[in-house]
Order: structure tokens, then C-alpha cells, then sequence
């Protein structure tokens, strides 16, 4: 791919794009839990972003060849979002999900949580929270998630939340805090996961803001 990223589209995910964004996540993330569990999980995770109303996501796309660069994804009320997407489509994510499962069948608490728990949500008004973001390694440091970032929070917020929530790991992750802090997002907890990942929550309110 080019090294002449300027400023690519940012336009709401569909269904088509799926594929693409799957292929984008497992090169951004290779060796995470998510990746480790194969595409036919992810098309799942992604693919409902498309099919809840309460989802939203959005790509960004390279204009010179129509490449998906990056994306983000994430529910306006995540409360019993992930809990409506099981009881759809259970089937598939147990039939996505068998071949890793049978590699260790161990990984099944952590599966669960992986998707469906992203801490305990934040006290106080009930915010969006952002799942998932991702960018392709070589369209890093070019803009493109600062770009995702600001049409998901101005989404979620013309879809009436009242401010929006993220997780991400506290240790070895310097850049991509900087980049939530940077951008606005105040750090309010920190925690462990089960699996002993240490972790922070960051908000962004927009009653705070002008």
C-alpha cells in the first residue's frame, strides 16, 4: 500500500465490508485472544454492528484503491447487547468458535469475557462503550484512528448518549494510551482482569464539553 495516506473516507460499516475488516483485525492484532480465536469469530463479533440497531461502526477507506484501513465498532447502550447477540445467534458462535475450544477447551471463561464483559461498566449515567478499533500497521500514525475515534463519539452522541467508555491494557500499551488521553479521554479505574491483565477504563463525558 501506498505511503501517501492523507485523509481517508470515514463512512458507516455494512455488511459487505465485513471480510475486510476481519483480515484488517488479525493483521493488527496478531497474537491477541480475538485474533487467536479465527475469522469466522470475528465475522460474527463485526457482523453484528451491521445487524443491531444499536450498534454502530464506522471504516475508514483509502480513496486511491478502496482498501478498509481501519475501523471501530461499539453499542450506543451496551447494556444487554452482547447478551441479545448470543441468544440470535448462539449457533454461530458456537460453531466459530469450536476449533479453538477444542485446542483448549480451557479458553472457554476467557472466550465468554473476551466478547461479552468489558469490565464493569462506570458509575453514574449509563454511557456508549467502544468494543473494538483498529488500524492496519502500515496506516499507523497517519490520523486514521483520531478520525474513527471522532465519528463514533459524534454518533454515539447524536444517538443521545451521554458520554461513551473504553477499556485497554494499562502495561506495554504507552502509545495507545496516549492516544485516548490525548484525544480527551480521562482515565477513572484500573483493574484486573481474571487472567491477571491490568487494565484501564477511560471516559469521555460530553457534559463536560461545550
Amino acid at each position: 500500500m501506498s505511503n501517501n495516506i492523507k485523509s481517508p473516507v470515514i463512512r458507516p460499516m455494512v455488511y459487505v465490508d465485513v471480510e475486510s475488516v476481519v483480515n484488517l483485525h488479525v493483521r493488527a492484532f496478531p497474537g491477541f485472544f480475538l485474533s487467536f480465536l479465527g475469522p469466522s469469530f470475528l465475522r460474527e463479533f463485526y457482523r453484528s454492528f451491521t445487524r443491531d440497531s444499536n450498534g454502530v461502526a464506522f471504516v475508514a477507506v483509502e480513496d486511491a484503491n478502496n482498501q478498509i484501513i481501519g475501523v471501530i465498532a461499539g453499542p450506543v447502550v451496551p447494556d444487554g447487547y452482547f447478551r441479545r447477540l448470543l441468544v440470535r445467534r448462539w449457533w454461530a458462535f458456537c460453531l466459530a468458535s469450536f476449533w479453538a475450544v477444542l485446542r483448549n477447551p480451557r479458553i472457554i471463561p476467557r472466550l465468554w469475557r473476551a466478547v461479552f464483559y468489558r469490565g464493569e461498566p462506570p458509575a453514574g449515567m449509563p454511557r456508549a462503550l467502544l468494543s473494538s478499533i483498529a488500524v492496519l500497521p502500515d496506516a499507523q500514525n497517519r490520523g486514521v484512528g483520531q478520525l474513527l475515534v471522532k465519528a463514533w463519539v459524534d454518533e454515539v452522541r447524536k444517538r443521545g448518549a451521554t458520554g461513551c467508555y473504553l477499556t485497554t491494557d494499562a502495561e506495554n500499551n504507552d502509545a495507545i494510551n496516549r492516544f485516548y488521553e490525548k484525544a480527551g479521554w480521562n482515565r477513572s479505574e484500573t483493574f484486573v482482569t481474571p487472567e491477571g491483565r491490568k487494565m484501564y477504563r477511560y471516559l469521555l463525558d460530553f457534559w463536560n464539553q461545550g
